[in-house]
């Protein structure tokens, strides 16, 4: 059994973290902007404080994150299902399913609208698809 190689993980996450950071200013900043902006209004927060560039790095920083956790687990992934876009994909919905399931949680506590997390939780779907396997495709053995 070979080692995973960390330098291409770091590589490969960094690319999928790229493809997240685009595909999620787009939905989050074109299609759900108003929603978002309507859930702080809801809960008395101020959404200028999320769309300030201290808001913006934080969830900029998590998508480089998030993006080397996905191809991690497609790295520990790909020696029992092989290499591929079928395995990018489900080392994608591990991390896609951890957080929204942390995140349904957070609607049932009243902080996200229900609306909300339907529609960016099927956006996030297709974010974490395209760039879990773009992250892959740059990810080889040691």
């Amino acid at each position: 059994m070979s080692s995973i190689n960390t330098g291409k993980v770091i590589a490969g996450g960094l690319l999928a973290g790229l493809v997240f950071n685009i595909l999620d200013f787009v939905s989050n900043g074109v299609f759900l902007a108003e929603d978002f902006r309507a859930n702080a209004t809801r809960l008395g927060l101020d959404p200028a404080v999320a769309e300030s560039v201290g808001g913006i790095m934080t969830w900029v920083v998590i998508d480089f994150l998030l993006g080397i956790l996905a191809v991690f687990t497609y790295a520990a992934m790909r020696p029992r299902f092989g290499p591929g876009p079928k395995t990018a994909i489900v080392a994608g919905l591990v991390v896609y399913l951890s957080v929204t399931l942390v995140l349904f949680g957070l609607t049932q506590g009243g902080l996200i609208a229900m609306a909300l997390f339907v529609k960016a939780s099927i956006l996030s779907l297709v974010t974490v698809c395209v760039g879990s396997v773009a992250g892959a495709w740059a990810y080889r053995e040691a």
